[in-house]
This record gives C-alpha cells, structure tokens and sequence, in this order.
C-alpha cells in the first residue's frame, strides 16, 4: 500500500516521508548495508543477510500492492537516510495485524525520524483496519522502548538470552505490541 509523502523540519532538518519506489532500491540496498555497522540494534551484524537492488525492488513492489503492507522510506536531499516497513500476512488468522521495524542512519538520530515513520505507520494501519501492530525491540535499545511506550506499544513478552552482541553477552529481545485505537 502507498501513502502519500510528507514533509518534515526538526531541529534544522528537512526530510521527507514517503512511500518506497522500485527506483530507491539501489540506494537502499547500500543505506541498510551502512546501518547494519552502526548499531547492534539490528539483527543482522554488518555484511550479514545481505539484499540486493533487486530484493529491494521485489519487496517494494509487493509492499506497494498488497493491502497490508507498507513501506516508508525517509530522506534527506532526495537520499535515504531510513525506513520502515509494515508486514502483514495474508492468512485469515494474522491478518488483523503487521509486523513493524524501522532503522535510521546513526547521524540523523534525534530528528524524530523514526517516531514520524512510526506515527506514519500506526495511522495507516488504524484507518486500514489493521488491528494490532507488533515489533521486536533489543532490551539495551532504550531510546526505542521508550518511544514505543509513548506511542501506545505495551509490553507483552521476553525473548530471554535471544541476540549474542559483540561483548560476548547474551541479551534478550523484548516483543511489544499496539492494539487499533479505531473500533
């Protein structure tokens, strides 16, 4: 599914938000390769589970058609600087609810970027009929639990010892969820 873009000036920085085209593939195999280094927010270590232009073209299109699903992506001077991506199912029994993730480029934090994807997100699922947004969040990501709470996300379960980072320690994931608003 599309929505329409979205302008956006926080502290000195102007973005856009908009929908993901097939043409931004190419730029945003190389953003999420960049990111993957930067944090060890993300699943994935830098170089791991790598996608191509064309994985990024196949994914957009399919967002971009199917009715719940949704792909954003953020710029600056018409260059991603992050995305977000809702994923939904097209079983009868999940497909009352999308699966969220976002990732920003490190340099931009503190733009409210990822919370204006976020904010994006839930008012297009809560117009479309998506009843529960979930996401996975790393327990040491505070600034993301934090925002998540503020945006009505709730706690609802532990993944205990799930994600190994690079300081040898075990740490767990933390599953939150948000239910529609809208009846």
């Amino acid at each position: 599914m599309k929505i329409e873009k979205q302008e956006y000036c926080i502290k000195g920085l102007k973005y856009t938000i908009r929908s993901a085209e097939e043409s931004d593939a190419a730029a945003l195999a190389k953003l999420r390769v960049l990111m993957d280094g930067e944090t060890e927010n993300m699943d994935r270590e830098a170089g791991e589970g790598l996608l191509s232009e064309d994985d990024f073209k196949q994914l957009i299109k399919g967002d971009s058609e199917g009715e719940n699903n949704l792909f954003l992506i953020a710029l600056v001077n018409d260059s991603p600087i992050g995305f977000s991506r809702c994923e939904g199912s097209t079983l009868k029994r999940l497909a009352h609810k999308v699966i969220f993730g976002v990732c920003v480029q490190k340099k931009y934090w503190g733009h409210q970027i990822g919370k204006n994807l976020l904010s994006r997100s839930i008012s297009w699922a809560d117009t479309n009929g998506i009843k529960k947004v979930e996401l996975c969040v790393l327990e040491s990501n505070r600034r993301g639990i934090i925002l998540y709470m503020d945006q009505g996300f709730k706690v609802e379960g532990v993944l205990r010892n799930d994600k190994l980072l690079s300081d040898g320690k075990y740490y767990d994931t933390i599953i939150m969820g948000r239910l529609s608003s809208l009846k």
